[in-house]
């Protein structure tokens, strides 16, 4: 029995290893839960996946090899999880999308390479690195978003508005002069030709300032002719 044992630990595929495997599989899915509950574009199912994967190909990259090391025979064994590296980031990109300016799907992605650190982590063996990371994933994602909130708005900072209003009594050109009264700068005016709500015409307003988008919306919505206003950083829709 203890000759079975130790020879499966030599070939990577002892107890030991299934702990790995184990703990990769714990971590991730608990990564992989928050984001699930958040409704992020990658759940539970996604996250779990690229931990418990990256887990066996550390794993692989350790003892995978071991029978066919010998003299004239000499292998990096870091080579393979350098790959997992790489090709974490196919699927890290195909999160990110850009739309009119706003960039979404960072955040998911960087939780995707997180979790293949700690299913790495987790299949080399350092468990205590493995757990670690993953307390502070739950650190950033919970402590730190309040924390920005409290931060001063930065005047470079740009938001994007959908605005609708109804064409025909200069509700345009008091949006804009509001805009400039709060102290934002209009960067970019577009036409938004496929939405039309209740007659009216809708276009993307990117306004950059220090102010208050909310204290901006509730002042345009006040505007006659104005019938919605929405934004990324707003709660809710105007309306």
């Amino acid at each position: 029995m203890q000759v079975a044992l130790t020879a499966g630990v030599f070939d990577g595929q002892g107890w030991g290893q299934l702990g790995d495997l184990g703990l990769a599989l714990l971590l991730s899915a608990a990564i992989g839960l928050e984001r699930e509950i958040r409704q992020k574009s990658a759940g539970l199912r996604t996250h779990t996946l690229v931990g418990f994967a990256s887990a066996l190909i550390m794993l692989v990259s350790k003892y995978g090899f071991a029978d066919v090391l010998g003299d004239n025979v000499a292998l990096d064994p870091s080579r393979v999880a350098a790959q997992i590296v790489s090709g974490i980031g196919f699927i890290g990109g195909g999160l990110i999308f850009v739309r009119r300016d706003a960039v979404r799907g960072l955040t998911t992605a960087a939780v995707v390479w997180l979790t293949c650190a700690v299913g790495m982590a987790a299949g080399a063996g350092l468990w205590v690195l493995a757990i670690a990371v993953t307390v502070g994933h739950f650190l950033v994602v919970f402590a730190f978003t309040p924390l920005t909130g409290l931060l001063p708005r930065s005047k470079y900072a740009q938001t994007p508005l959908r605005l609708t209003y109804l064409d025909g009594r200069g509700a345009l050109r008091r949006v804009l002069s509001a805009c400039t009264d709060k102290g934002f700068v209009i960067a970019e005016l577009t036409v938004d030709r496929e939405r039309r709500e209740q007659g009216g015409v809708s276009i993307w307003l990117v306004v950059q300032g220090p102010g208050s988008i909310s204290d901006l919306a509730s002042t345009l919505m006040d505007i006659d002719g104005v019938l919605t206003v929405a934004g990324t950083d707003l709660d809710a829709s105007a309306s």
